[in-house]
């Protein structure tokens, strides 16, 4: 039997405003599901949400309907047609689209396409709210198994500390943006050259200070993301009680 997305091209790039508009339709599928599929007001809304967004936009109704459109021509969204007056919705075919990706896969691409390149510390504690990542390991697993497909890449070894990840949906200009890992290369890390220079007793500080930023920095993703939970469950009470 003919798959009904035999007919679409492999998509392997996409404009910004694309990749914001499929990340914020993943998103709200699984934080909000009561409101999925969205309306174009509540999809414009996601997309210039403040927190969360990585760069912040201010999206038009019609850009956000344009880039629906062109999406569409992709085989990526789908417009859900009422059968009264009610708003025309939108949803993602994603999930339809790479049915290779597991779900915690799934996650991760959603929060890298919503706010890009980002450390393994954050992207596990922002996906861990779409999907379960109970460790790092987990996730470099599932990101290792993304990034043999294609769809990922690193700026060094996963097992790195402070190792940055981001999806490759970009455009071709927009690649420079991260210098991937190459295992022959010279590693650009000055901290660590000065480590490697220091006595142990500093050696010993310089781990620890380290640890101590990279375990604050995750804390600070971590207050972001019940932030952005608890403003979740504040549009829906305000929608419940018909306050706008």
């Amino acid at each position: 039997m003919t798959d009904e997305f035999d007919n679409f091209p492999d998509v392997r790039q996409l404009l910004p405003a694309q990749r914001r508009v499929l990340g914020v339709l993943l998103e709200k599928g699984k934080t909000t599901p009561e409101y999925y599929p969205m309306t174009l007001k509540g999809l414009t809304a996601g997309c210039n949400q403040k927190n969360n967004r990585d760069p912040v936009v201010e999206y038009s109704d019609e850009h956000v309907e344009d880039t629906l459109e062109s999406l569409q021509k992709l085989g990526l969204t789908s417009p859900i047609y009422p059968s009264s007056g009610r708003a025309l919705k939108y949803r993602h075919n994603f999930r339809l689209r790479y049915q290779q990706f597991n779900e915690r896969q799934v996650a991760i691409m959603t929060e890298l396409l919503c706010r890009g390149r980002q450390t393994l510390g954050e992207l596990r504690t922002r996906a861990s709210r779409l999907e379960p990542i109970d460790d790092l390991d987990t996730l470099r697993a599932e990101v290792k198994g993304l990034i043999e497909q294609g769809f990922m890449r690193a700026n060094g070894p996963l097992e790195s500390r402070g190792v940055e990840v981001d999806h490759t949906f970009y455009l071709p200009h927009e690649k420079s943006t991260m210098t991937e890992f190459s295992p022959c290369a010279v590693p650009d890390m000055p901290t660590a050259a000065v480590s490697s220079l220091a006595s142990p007793a500093v050696q010993t500080e310089i781990a620890q200070l380290t640890g101590a930023h990279d375990a604050l920095r995750e804390e600070v993703v971590a207050l972001r993301a019940t932030v952005e939970q608890l403003r979740d469950r504040l549009d829906k009470l305000a929608s419940d009680l018909g306050v706008n």
